[in-house]
């Protein structure tokens, strides 16, 4: 049997939108219509990052630390942290994550020292506060950032998207133009979306095993 040998089947942006279009029962006429279902597109990767942990998306990332310097302005892009830890002497030492309010009652935000807890200000251009403040500037902080999808841009190009999202891109964009161009397909494609993208999220997981094991804490002795 003869194959293909062949691993890199890639839509581009157009290719997209004409799929999407065609499972619509439309076509693709206009500069207009390319430029709809494009901020369409948009607004569904957006969409994306509200439904949770796309593991495609996580990055490593690295602070240096100044002395004192207890807040760090972080990349736009950075839309959560899912876990920190301070590098010292050739140690990774884990750092706990803190709610706003548990930041806000810290009673002496200038305490120096290794800095164990952060807490992450998401704001447009994200902030991170950490503390202890550090007493050094050799420490190095490691963060797994949770990152923004690019965009779709110009048409021609592809989209930084594993190939096992394919099928959710093109059916999710689908469900998008037929609110404004066939709403007598929403629901059919809406329910076709939410399965791939079920599909999707499933294959994405990771597969790591993991054990829950119930606080004490909580357990009263009488």
């Amino acid at each position: 049997m003869t194959v293909s040998g062949s691993t890199n089947f890639e839509l581009d942006v157009t290719e997209y939108i004409e799929e999407a279009f065609e499972r619509c029962g439309l076509e693709v006429r206009t500069g207009y219509d390319l430029k709809t279902a494009k901020r369409s597109l948009n607004l569904m990767l957006a969409e994306w990052a509200n439904r949770g942990l796309n593991q495609w998306t996580i990055a490593q990332r690295t602070q240096a630390l100044t002395t004192s310097d207890g807040e760090y302005p972080l990349n736009e892009n950075v839309i959560d942290i899912l876990s920190m830890s301070v590098l010292r002497d050739g140690t990774y030492l884990s750092m706990a994550r803190i709610s706003r309010d548990a930041y806000l009652n810290i009673p002496n935000k200038s305490t120096t020292g290794r800095p164990n807890q952060f807490f992450l200000d998401r704001q447009i251009t994200p902030n991170l506060k950490i503390w202890p403040i550090p007493e050094n500037s050799t420490d190095v902080i490691y963060y797994d950032a949770l990152t923004r999808i690019d965009d779709a841009d110009t048409p021609v190009n592809t989209l930084k998207v594993p190939f096992r999202f394919y099928p959710c891109l093109a059916a999710g964009l689908a469900y998008y133009i037929s609110i404004k161009r066939a709403p007598n397909k929403v629901q059919l494609l809406k329910a076709v979306y939410e399965e791939e993208f079920e599909r999707a999220m499933t294959e994405d997981r990771d597969r790591s095993s993991f054990q829950v094991s119930p606080s004490l804490d909580y357990y009263a002795v009488y």
